[in-house]
C-alpha cells in the first residue's frame, strides 16, 4: 500500500523479462512474458473520481546495456495483423546498446557494418498505468484512458503524470524502462533496459482526468491513445485545449485559438495496438495558472530534499 506523499523506490525489469542479453537471444525464442509491469500498488484513500499524480523522481538504467529489436508484423513500417499486406515480415533481429551513465550517452552499434554512434541517455517509463475503469483487464502493451503503454518519451525524471482514478486504490503498475526513444517509436522497440525508478504518489480529490496528463516545470502535456491517429490526435488536442479553458478561465473558442496558436504536437507510438500522441504547451503562457492545486511544484520540491 502506497500513502499520498509516499516516496516508492524499486526496480522494473525491461520489457523482454530480462531474458534477452545478447543479439543472439531473438525475443520469440527466449521470452514468455512481454511488459511485465511492477504493482499493482493499492494508494491509500484513492477512489473514483479522483486524479492520482505520480511524480517521477529518478529513473537510473539498472544495467551498463540496453538492447532493441525489430519484429515480423510489429512496427509502425511493416505489415501487421490489422494491416495485411503481400510482402514478407520484417526479420527478427536484435541490437545491443552500452549504456555509459558516466558519459550520459547509449551507444549505437549497426549490425551490418561497423557504423557507431553516441546518442544522449534520456531514461524514460514506456508504461505507466492505473486500473482501468469498468472492470476491463488490459494487456500491459495497451494505452488507453487509464494510461498503460504510453511509450511517451516524457515521462522522464522530473515529470509529474496525472491518471483519472477508476476503482479504490486506483492499482498503479509502472515498468518498460528505457534508455532511450524516438518519437513514435517507429520501429516498435526503446532502448530497453531494466530500471531503477524512484517515484512519489499524491491524490487530488474529487477531481477527475479524462486522459493522462503530464506537466513538467515548463509544459503541460495531454495524451490521447487510438487508432487511425488522427484520433489519438484529437483527442489529445480536444484535452489540451479543455484544460487551458479551465485553467485560464478562457471561452473554449478562445482556448481552441490559443492551442491552435502556441500549442505543439508529437506521437508517442505509432506501433501499439493504439497509437499514442500529445499536445503541449508552455506554462508561461497561461500566466500563473495553478495546475492540480500545485501538486507538481510540491512533489518536485521532494528531489532537492532528497538529493
Amino acid at each position: 500500500m502506497l500513502r499520498p506523499g509516499q516516496v516508492l523506490r524499486t526496480v522494473a525489469e525491461d520489457c523482454f523479462s530480462g531474458a534477452v542479453l545478447t543479439p543472439d537471444d531473438l525475443p520469440s525464442k527466449v521470452c514468455e512474458l512481454f511488459n511485465p509491469v511492477v504493482g499493482p500498488f493499492y494508494v491509500q484513500g484513492a477512489e473514483p473520481g479522483d486524479t492520482l499524480a505520480v511524480h517521477l523522481l529518478a529513473l537510473d538504467p539498472a544495467r551498463d546495456w540496453g538492447m532493441s529489436a525489430t519484429f515480423p508484423h510489429f512496427g509502425a513500417l511493416t505489415a501487421t495483423r490489422t494491416t495485411a499486406m503481400l510482402h514478407p515480415p520484417l526479420q527478427e533481429r536484435v541490437w545491443q546498446y552500452d549504456i555509459d551513465r558516466h558519459a550520459s550517452v547509449v551507444r549505437y552499434h549497426a549490425r551490418r557494418s561497423d557504423y557507431t554512434v553516441e546518442l544522449p541517455l534520456d531514461p524514460m517509463l514506456g508504461t505507466v498505468g492505473v486500473a482501468p475503469a469498468g472492470g476491463e483487464v488490459r494487456s500491459t502493451i495497451v494505452p488507453d484512458a487509464h494510461g498503460g503503454n504510453l511509450d511517451v518519451p516524457e515521462l522522464r525524471a522530473g515529470t509529474t503524470l496525472y491518471l483519472g482514478v477508476n476503482v479504490p486504490g486506483a492499482l498503479l503498475a509502472f515498468g518498460d524502462g528505457h534508455a532511450r526513444q524516438g518519437q513514435g517509436e517507429v520501429c516498435g522497440v526503446g532502448v530497453e533496459c531494466a530500471m531503477r525508478v524512484t517515484l512519489a504518489v499524491d491524490l487530488i480529490k474529487h477531481v477527475p482526468t479524462p486522459w493522462p496528463r503530464i506537466e513538467t516545470d515548463h509544459q503541460l502535456m495531454s495524451i490521447g491513445a487510438a487508432r487511425p491517429l488522427e484520433d489519438a490526435y484529437r483527442i489529445s488536442q480536444h484535452d489540451l485545449v479543455t484544460w487551458v479553458a479551465e485553467l485560464t478561465g478562457l471561452d473554449l473558442l478562445d482556448a481552441y485559438q490559443l492551442v491552435s496558436q502556441a500549442g505543439r504536437a508529437a506521437p508517442g507510438n505509432v506501433c501499439d495496438p493504439l497509437y499514442t500522441m500529445h499536445a503541449a504547451i508552455d506554462t508561461a503562457i497561461l500566466r500563473g495558472a495553478t495546475v492540480y492545486g500545485g501538486v507538481h511544484r510540491r512533489l518536485r520540491a521532494l528531489a532537492g530534499a532528497m538529493w
